[in-house]
């Protein structure tokens, strides 16, 4: 039996680890599944928890108003060392490209304890673009034993940097993590979804909107929201929902500029059921958010991209997103053009999704088994 030790501290990352965890965990003969979290994100993280049920064995509960990066790095890798040191896993998993990625596998190194990085090989090529992403997942992949690529670039990307050994492309577990939650939902029944988005008229066009990332604090953000509200005024027959990140970089801007338009709703962050139920609901997405930018394709919505740069080129080659930045005049030109253009709206919505097949989980305890040798 091999001991295998999960580290994560987002909401994002929760997400993205719980299909793969519930692998392992149907394994119990031949894996010892143990959970530390972070808690980067507090209640973002509890409530996805709660959503796959998913009991964390180990929490830090780091997560500290005003807290810097380098002050949770610190802390993720004192608080953490002794739990390894005492559990003696043999593989730690990370996820993705957070603080808690970075700092779970610089202190599973220093144990000398063998890594496995999903979603390994995601590159912008901007040192500051994301930041602290960027290279947060760089420095995780050179120091990684096992490499979980999501797309043939991301393997290219590892190996361009030397990177060359135990890399597999097997698609990324966020679609898995689709599937399981609509499955949920679908389970539970919708109807708490629709008493929640009551105010919200579904026999319009709905465009989901999320923002949140640092580079775009400011004047970006500012023309972000300029381009909804003159959406708004262009285009009566939509209803634009906009969960608002609770950063006061964010909020402010989006009371000042979006506050009182009839058809802009403007929510408080959405669990994650709640957006995965909704997002299944929108018509278009506009997003800043690396997640968002694999799981609309895979339910068919085109998705435009709020940021100058972005790691996940894949979906853009493939036509299911298309990168607007921050520019007023072509957020607004995009939309409006998807809205009355049928054909340039089918041709992104039914574009091949290249984020995988939902079977992503799978392929990694597969690989583990064989290259573990239990």
């Amino acid at each position: 039996m091999k001991n295998i030790f999960f580290i994560f501290g987002t909401r994002p990352e929760a997400i993205k680890l719980a299909p793969l965890i519930k692998e392992f965990q149907k394994h119990p003969d031949l894996f010892k599944v143990r959970i530390c979290v972070t808690a980067q994100h507090r209640e973002m993280l509890d409530q996805v928890l709660a959503f796959f049920k998913i009991k964390p064995d180990f929490d830090l509960s780091l997560m500290k108003k005003n807290q810097t990066l380098a002050k949770l790095t610190v802390d993720i890798i004192s608080d953490l060392t002794p739990i390894l040191e005492k559990e003696k896993p043999d593989i730690v998993f990370v996820q993705g490209d957070t603080t808690t990625v970075f700092a779970g596998a610089l202190a599973a190194f220093y144990q000398k304890i063998k890594i496995a990085h999903v979603e390994a090989g995601l590159r912008s090529g901007e040192k500051y673009s994301p930041f602290p992403e960027e290279i947060n997942r760089t420095l995780t992949g050179h120091m990684a034993d096992w490499h979980f690529a999501p797309t043939k670039k991301a393997v290219a990307n590892l190996n361009s940097e030397n990177i060359i050994k135990n890399i597999y492309n097997v698609g990324n577990t966020v679609i898995d993590a689709l599937s399981l939650g609509l499955k949920i939902i679908e389970e539970n029944g919708e109807q708490e979804y629709v008493k929640y988005f009551n105010s919200i008229d579904f026999s319009k066009k709905i465009i989901l909107v999320t923002s949140h990332r640092r580079e775009s604090f400011g004047k970006p953000f500012e023309n972000i929201c300029y381009a909804l509200k003159e959406i708004s005024e262009y285009m009566e027959d939509v209803e634009i929902v906009f969960p608002v990140h609770l950063n006061p970089n964010i909020r402010k801007v989006v009371n000042k500029i979006l506050s009182g338009i009839k058809n802009i709703h403007l929510l408080e962050p959405l669990g994650y059921p709640y957006l995965l139920w909704l997002m299944n609901k929108s018509y278009l997405v506009l997003t800043d958010s690396g997640g968002i930018q694999e799981e609309a394709p895979a339910l068919g919505k085109p998705v435009l991209v709020m940021r100058d740069v972005t790691e996940r080129t894949e979906g853009i080659d493939a036509g299911t997103a298309k990168l607007v930045g921050t520019n007023r005049d072509l957020i607004v030109r995009e939309v409006v053009n998807l809205l009355g253009d049928r054909n340039a709206y089918k041709k992104m919505a039914n574009a091949i999704n290249p984020y995988g097949d939902g079977t992503t989980s799978i392929r990694i305890v597969n690989i583990l088994k064989e290259g573990l040798n239990v």
